[in-house]
């Protein structure tokens, strides 16, 4: 069976007990292992002020990943550009294309990626980093990314490097229809971030991305990838186990209550509030938990839904060595080529 590739998103999560040096040491494990196991791409998320995440500036993290890894595409999913000047984020994305050739990808969100007080920490106060501004900045990285659909006086005599060769992939990001109409009418790659909620739009959305998709120079054809949360292990009940941390964070995220990630251990044994309780039990956490051929099973109808061209896998696991055996059994399952 001829099946989409399959990619990697990654937080850098700090599980309790542990430190940022720990979980960026964790992130470089997975990444190398997504690399021997045939995966496609290695992303890693923006994310702020989150004692759970250490992953908070994509571009360096993702020049680490790219010096430790020899064939995988390393990007970000993704860069909240709100949060940063357009042409900063061009010249660091053209440096790393230039170090990688071939390998980088440019994950773009809108979302701030964060509470508001450190959205504006990170801003500055500056007039000019606002949601509003979004479809202006984006094509202003467009532009200095190579892309000459956007007149040249967008960016007067900036380059965003001297001498560029190549260019990276500049892909939308988005959890709503927003970003699927930005994609369609710019004829970018979209990637819809369906883990966040198995009761998301990405129905809609893939189909308004499809329907209103405009062929770019780049992109003659609409490229959808759709992400979800997973874990396969040797059995149901262990894989139900191992994602118990995951259902925590998600309980954590809705109540305000963040921390590090939680042992599967302590996951079992939390004592919670009936409020809590009941909010938990509409939670997902993973949404795809059991062994390699379930979680499959439920990767090829979300692929059948959708009609999704790439995937790429989310998941919380309190130890990377859980991530890393999840990813191989599903690798092997899915039959990635290695």
């Amino acid at each position: 069976m001829n099946r989409v590739p399959l990619s990697v998103l990654d937080l850098a999560t700090v599980s309790e007990g542990h430190d940022s040096a720990d979980a960026l040491r964790g992130t470089t494990e997975i990444a190398r292992a997504a690399d021997d196991l045939g995966y496609a791409r290695f992303w890693v998320a923006e994310h702020h002020n989150m004692p759970a995440v250490a992953s908070t500036s994509p571009p360096v993290l993702i020049a680490h990943v790219a010096a430790n890894t020899s064939r995988i595409r390393v990007g970000s999913g993704g860069v909240m550009l709100p949060n940063h000047m357009p042409f900063v984020v061009a010249e660091q994305f053209a440096l790393l294309e230039a170090l990688h050739p071939g390998r980088i990808d440019l994950g773009i969100g809108r979302a701030p990626g964060t509470d508001q007080a450190t959205a504006a920490a990170l801003r500055g106060g500056s007039p000019h980093l606002t949601v509003e501004q979004f479809p202006d900045h984006l094509g202003m990285v467009l532009a200095l990314l190579g892309d000459d659909r956007v007149p040249p006086e967008r960016v007067s005599r900036l380059r965003a490097t001297p001498a560029p060769r190549t260019f990276p992939e500049v892909w939308m990001l988005g959890s709503s229809t927003y970003g699927a109409q930005v994609a369609a009418a710019l004829g970018l790659p979209f990637c819809y971030a369906y883990h966040f909620a198995m009761s998301s739009d990405v129905d809609t959305a893939a189909r308004l991305y499809r329907s209103a998709f405009k062929p770019s120079p780049r992109y003659p054809e609409p490229h959808l990838m759709v992400s979800a949360s997973v874990l396969a292990a040797e059995t149901r009940e262990e894989a139900q186990f191992l994602a118990g941390p995951s259902r925590i964070v998600a309980l954590s995220l809705r109540t305000g209550r963040l921390g590090p990630i939680v042992s599967p251990e302590s996951a079992a044994n939390q004592e919670l509030s009936d409020l809590d309780r009941g909010v938990l039990d509409q939670l997902p956490g993973t949404q795809y938990a059991g062994t390699a051929d379930d979680v499959v099973a439920g990767l090829d109808a979300l692929v059948e839904r959708t009609g999704a061209n790439e995937l790429i896998l989310a998941g919380a696991t309190y130890a990377p060595a859980t991530r890393q055996d999840s990813l191989a059994r599903i690798a092997k399952a899915w039959g990635l080529p290695n």
